[in-house]
């Protein structure tokens, strides 16, 4: 039986799409470097870089990180900022044969070996404001190869030049670190351009990106993500946002604003990968809590697509510099990462005349899954339809589809749908169905029109601005303390952040502070794993068998 969503799909939305149509994410790529050569691929900072420029600078990194010796299917770490570099790292390293590991640069060392460690990364290409971090934990990983970036690496000389004097010397903004062998960006590309690039065969079943996700047990894991996972996602999408894509005019290139980090998988495919495809400029971010920066860059370009989350959307609606863009070209906003807040959905449209279509997907389905319909003019309260190609189900406890209008766990198949989780069988076992189902650990329901909400998680996960939070993470650090006799993580509602982190402590040393534990958490967790509210109590609840209720800490926060 045909599914009810596709009968309220926009008149300009496929019910199919040829996945196909590239083999890997590199034949995509050759395709928008040969199809729109002369085009701006990323501006920033009022530099231009050509689609023909990061075909030529990632076919040089390509060349160098063959010339190392590594094998075909190794993994090659990335940590950096939105900086032209990345785009150009990510397409090397694709082009080169090997797999993409993408590492949040805010990562302490503690999570930075963990995920060099598990990835297995040979080489790693990182900027030099987080250099320090590598060096703590260089003697562990079995990272050897290290590409060293700075800020202004591809701005031209003079500027490039400034803007890394300011960065090193002004703000202080690189600690200083010793990474004996390791070599620069740009002398990696002008190395690699002296050398031989030879194109690795590549197909859909090969391994194009591991993006690591928060685990369960307080292990992060890596999504195996294929070329053919991400490659449909990208087609996925272009289909989905056609209603308004019409609406830019005719020959007029598409420009989309990127402050979401590309180490994210929502700004991996939704801004780099959609629009390198699509023949577009993205506008990069390197930093979106830096408003005033965001509004200066913002005001000097005409822009028509603008993926974020709730609390971006919603810090700049309400900033005072919010007038000095123009918004009148814009005809996409698209919301994901997090619930969009019916408050941000309503004083968006109203400031910019262009509504937010809200989506959802994970990790593990690189990311896309559902969206509202791209000509949607109003809120609609639920996370949408699925996108072509894609079936959702709602599942109970024993995998069977529940009735419609009642709750159930959210399971998705479709081309976009992860392999499994790297080298962890057990794991993917839990979360893949028999009949190739991806159980998300969402609860929702749907309508009669099959559009989708969420209601609840089945996991404990904290969603804190678009990024998960596993507690067992928190709580696994936090009980290495000394002091801490036991603790719980939970998450609370939050107006900015959808939700924040508290943690209730039940202490060992009568001594320990609240400034203790945030002391610590910042040493060992990145900024938004760090509890926003430190409990002290007695004792915690708990099961007949001493499991903690964490529901229960929830319902009395």
């Amino acid at each position: 039986m045909e599914p009810i969503w596709l009968k309220h799909y926009p008149e300009e939305v496929p019910r199919d799409v040829n996945v196909a149509l590239y083999p890997s994410l590199v034949d995509l790529l050759d395709t928008a470097f040969r199809k729109h050569a002369d085009q701006a691929a990323y501006l920033m900072m009022g530099k231009r870089i050509s689609f023909a420029e990061v075909d030529e600078a990632s076919r040089a990194l390509a060349a160098y990180l063959q010339g190392l010796g590594l094998e075909k299917g190794d993994r090659v770490a990335l940590m950096m900022p939105n900086l032209f570099q990345y785009p150009v790292a990510v397409a090397a390293v694709l082009r080169a044969g090997y797999v993409v590991v993408n590492v949040n640069p805010l990562y302490t060392p503690r999570e930075l070996e963990h995920q060099l460690k598990d990835s297995g990364a040979k080489a790693i290409v990182i900027i030099e404001n987080f250099a320090s971090v590598l060096q703590q934990v260089l003697a562990h990983v079995p990272t050897k190869h290290i590409i060293l970036a700075s800020m202004g690496d591809m701005l031209g000389f003079v500027k490039g030049a400034i803007v890394n004097y300011v960065v090193r010397n002004v703000r202080k903004m690189v600690p200083a670190f010793d990474l004996p062998g390791a070599v620069r960006f740009n002398d990696a590309l002008a190395k690699g351009r002296g050398l031989t690039y030879t194109a690795p065969r590549l197909g859909p079943d090969d391994i194009a990106v591991l993006q690591y996700t928060g685990g369960t047990t307080g292990v992060s894991k890596g999504a195996v993500l294929m070329h053919r996972n991400l490659v449909a996602n990208i087609l996925q999408c272009e289909a989905w946002y056609q209603p308004a894509l019409k609406k830019v005019p005719k020959g007029e290139q598409i420009v989309t604003i990127c402050a979401l980090p590309l180490y994210h998988i929502f700004g991996f495919n939704t801004n780099m990968m959609l629009s390198m495809h699509m023949g577009g400029a993205n506008v990069l971010i390197p930093n979106p809590r830096d408003l005033p920066a965001v509004f200066k860059e913002l005001a000097g370009h005409r822009f028509h697509s603008f993926p974020a989350v709730n609390t971006l959307f919603m810090a700049m609606a309400n900033h005072a510099d919010f007038p000095t863009v123009d918004w009148s070209h814009l005809v996409i906003s698209v919301g994901g990462g997090m619930a969009v807040q019916q408050a941000t959905a309503k004083l968006w449209l109203e400031k910019t005349g262009c509504p937010i279509i809200e989506g959802y997907g994970l990790s593990e389905t690189s990311p896309t899954a559902t969206c509202n319909p791209a000509d949607s003019m109003a809120y609609t309260g639920t996370i949408g339809l699925p996108l072509p190609l894609t079936e959702l189900r709602l599942l109970d406890d024993d995998g069977r589809e529940v009735p419609l209008g009642e709750r159930g766990e959210i399971a998705i198949r479709g081309p976009q749908v992860m392999a499994g989780y790297w080298q962890r069988p057990d794991e993917t076992a839990k979360v893949m169905t028999a009949d190739g189902f991806f159980r998300t650990g969402d609860i929702g329901t749907v309508d009669e029109r099959g559009y989708f909400k969420i209601v609840d998680r089945k996991k404990d996960m904290i969603l804190v601005s678009g990024f998960n939070v596993y507690p067992n993470e928190v709580e696994d650090v936090l009980t290495l303390m000394p002091g801490v006799l036991e603790c719980a993580a939970v998450g609370v509602p939050d107006a900015k952040a959808g939700e924040a982190v508290k943690v209730v402590i039940v202490k060992r040393d009568p001594q320990l502070t609240e400034a203790d534990v945030r002391a610590y958490c910042e040493i060992n967790l990145t900024g938004y794993k760090r509890p926003k509210i430190v409990e002290f109590r007695t004792d915690l609840p708990k099961t007949p068998v001493g499991k903690i209720l964490r529901r229960e800490l929830r319902d009395k926060s």
